[in-house]
């Protein structure tokens, strides 16, 4: 294992463990002094470490100190699970003991989220078994595909961590038995600047504050900064004023999860003592203002129904990174006065990869919309060891690779293994890099199920001078279950782990044969920014899906949010929709939609039957459950429904509607065939049109909210698609 070349043993071999402890809580204080924290690496046979680490726990009279593990082994009480580490977000804590040697294993993203709860002069202890790194550990059943078991599973995660922790000359290494090394510090940096507002604890706060106090209608602000700058408080302590300043102020509040926003709502009711509290999600002020927050769902929802504060209403994103950027649009186009905050690293979302997807949405919705960064620290100060550490363990700054430019020449693309990419640190930070910038969720754990995740395979195109990955595809077997469990699935009573695609076609579409059939299905595909349009995406899907085809997979399929964007790429390559969810996903405000392609006539005899349900099943869901599906997703997806000519009473009863006074709603089954028809057919500046009367036809959404207008509108688009498409004799007159 390395050691710091610097450090110097701070006792000898045989020193008691308590003595270390001392020196431990004595290195602490010197941290605090420069307003640092440290990661301590405690390996060892499981029990004599966690008696080590509880010496450290009893050294020092610690602020708020946590214990993470199991409770049948912790030394202490309380603790807390690896699963509930994510509740101590906005917390504190001077010592956080993570034992990752007993039944739970290591949670990357409680490793990630602890990290962030540590603050100035405290320690993060992460506590291993020796052989740490060689075998999978308990935490790998959570991704454990039925029928692999964890114990089989590869390891390269945990034995990239352990090579990490042992050759870094920051972390503190506490062997079981072994000597205690200490990292030297570096000198402490300069004085940060000072600021006029006793209410922020860095300039770069105070600025962000003052911003968002002093918001412009569409002007938008967009926040970002590394986890732990304020960004949160920041909002909160905008909110306070702006709900201070005036009465009757409407602040609406969104991210992924309320739990994200708790800091918001703290930092408003310390500021606001007259605030009145109605739950946890909404507080209200004597004058009249209130804060309220809504799940992204609920937001996008009641905008689409008309129902939110018009123009003096204003709407705060948190963690906005972790939202789809089609959402985002939308909602940007419904406030006047919006701002998006958004944590650069770290598992609440990648600010890179949104600012890169969303910029061009904003020049072209807002021009004038403006970026701030928080740089400054709060909770610890720059240059701090631990959060460096951190980064780099969980490549939270995994670095995009380099854009190489287009060179007219189509490079094949190339199949690597975890083992492979393991193996290649400069590859993986890379290709983990491009993933990141391109996918509005990533998480600490997305890295391990990338190196061990069973049954994942990886391909990419690589530039030709070593500029890295361009482009990469990241897919999944599922399915190949025995007739008897797939029985058991599509009835209810068996739910075996994973199998995402598979599974939910057998237990809500009732298909056997989708579960029995064997699928790859598509994790993640991403293109370099600079490289995107250029075909890559369909490049490797299409190369993936001979090799699959030639492997014996019958089946290829993806799911994702049922943004138009997205669902036109997989139709234009030949994919067709299989089921739609039928809810909202509360945290990104879209419906899932799946869609499959045959391989060989296995995969078509299977496809068919889904297929023939799915186009049965739509009409009915988007007049109830599905009456808000967006309109240019749903007028791409009448193309699933089986085509045939208009009839003649069809195309009277289109015309009666577009050129003379019949009552739309009389004449609804001609109008949802010319919808369903037209959706086939080149529509050129009539897409609109086609989208809206897709959206009345089929989900009764009205044009306008006056009758009168609605129903004129509702003429005029049907003008407009009648002339656009082939449907009709050219001379109106033969209709008569």
């Amino acid at each position: 294992m390395g050691r710091p070349h610097h450090a110097e043993p701070t006792s000898p071999a045989g020193t008691a463990v308590a003595q270390q402890a001392a020196v431990l809580a004595s290195y602490a204080r010197r941290l605090k002094r420069r307003g640092w924290r440290g990661l301590v690496w405690l390996n060892g046979a499981p029990e004599q470490a966690r008696q080590q680490a509880l010496a450290l726990w009893q050294a020092l009279d610690w602020s708020a100190p946590l214990w993470i593990g199991d409770g049948q082994q912790a030394p202490v009480a309380p603790s807390l699970p690896s699963r509930k580490a994510r509740t101590r977000l906005g917390a504190e804590h001077q010592l956080v003991i993570l034992d990752a040697s007993g039944h739970q294993g290591l949670d990357p993203d409680a490793l990630g989220a602890l990290a962030g709860t540590v603050s100035a002069g405290g320690l993060l202890v992460l506590v291993t078994p020796a052989t740490w790194g060689s075998q999978p550990d308990p935490d790998y059943a959570r991704f454990a595909d039925y029928p692999w078991q964890w114990e089989a599973l590869s390891a390269h995660y945990l034995a990239r961590l352990a090579c990490q922790l042992g050759e870094s000359n920051a972390v503190i290494h506490w062997p079981v038995g072994g000597a205690l090394w200490l990292p030297a510090l570096s000198k402490r940096q300069a004085a940060a600047a000072q600021w006029d507002d006793a209410d922020c604890l860095t300039l770069d706060q105070a600025s962000a504050v003052s911003a968002l106090v002093k918001l412009k209608r569409r002007r938008p602000l967009v926040v970002t900064a590394d986890r732990g700058r304020g960004k949160s408080a920041a909002l909160g302590i905008a909110c306070a004023r702006l709900l201070q300043q005036s009465g009757d102020v409407e602040l609406l509040l969104t991210a992924p999860r309320l739990s994200a926003v708790e800091s918001v709502f703290s930092r408003v009711a310390a500021l606001c003592p007259e605030a009145q509290h109605h739950g946890p999600a909404e507080v209200s002020l004597p004058n009249g203002s209130r804060l309220r927050f809504l799940p992204p769902d609920v937001l996008t929802e009641q905008i689409e129904q008309g129902t939110l504060v018009g123009s003096g209403s204003m709407l705060l994103v948190d963690e906005a990174a972790a939202i789809p950027a089609s959402l985002l649009a939308r909602w940007l186009a419904a406030f006047p006065r919006i701002a998006f905050a958004t944590t650069v690293h770290g598992y609440e979302g990648s600010g890179r990869g949104f600012a890169l997807r969303f910029r061009d949405i904003l020049d072209r919705q807002a021009p004038q919309w403006r970026e701030l960064t928080l740089q400054a620290p709060i909770r610890w100060s720059a240059g701090d060891p631990l959060e460096a550490v951190i980064q780099h363990l969980l490549l939270l700054d995994a670095p995009l690779p380099k854009g190489e430019p287009h060179q007219g020449e189509r490079l094949p693309s190339m199949v690597i293994s975890q083992a492979q990419l393991a193996e290649r640190g400069a590859l993986l930070e890379k290709l983990f890099g491009l993933l990141v910038q391109s996918h509005y969720r990533t998480t600490p754990s997305d890295l391990r199920q990338l190196l061990d995740g069973p049954g994942t395979s990886l391909r990419m195109v690589l530039g030709s001078d070593g500029a890295g990955p361009q482009a990469v595809l990241v897919t999944r077997e599922e399915g190949g279950f025995d007739a008897a469990l797939a029985e058991q699935v599509a009835r209810g009573e068996r739910r075996p782990q994973g199998h995402l695609l598979a599974q939910s076609l057998a237990a809500h579409c009732g298909s056997r044969e989708a579960l029995t059939a064997r699928w790859r299905r598509v994790a993640r595909i991403a293109a370099h920014p600079q490289r995107r349009r250029e075909g890559l995406g369909r490049q490797l899907l299409e190369e993936d899906m001979a090799s699959a085809a030639q492997q014996g997979i019958v089946l290829y399929g993806a799911t994702f949010g049922a943004e138009a964007g997205l669902l036109q790429f997989w139709l234009a390559l030949g994919f067709v929709p299989v089921r739609l969810g039928i809810t909202r996903e509360a945290a990104t405000g879209e419906y899932a939609v799946m869609v499959a392609k045959p391989l060989n006539q296995e995969g078509q005899s299977v496809l068919g039957e889904l297929t023939a349900g799915f186009a049965a099943s739509l009409p009915g869901l988007l007049a109830f459950e599905l009456a808000t599906l967006p309109a240019p997703v749903v007028a791409l997806l009448l193309t699933s429904l089986s085509g045939q000519p208009l009839s003649a009473a069809e195309h009277q009863a289109v015309h009666d509607v577009a050129y003379a006074r019949r009552d739309p709603a009389l004449a609804r089954p001609a109008l949802q065939a010319l919808a369903r028809e037209a959706s086939r057919q080149p529509l050129g500046e009539a897409q609109q049109a086609h989208q809206q009367l897709a959206a009345w036809a089929y989900q009764n959404q009205p044009f306008a909210k006056a009758q009168k207008e609605a129903v004129q509108r509702l003429r005029q688009a049907v003008q407009q698609v009648i002339e656009a498409c082939a449907l009709f004799p050219s001379e109106p007159e033969r209709l008569k």
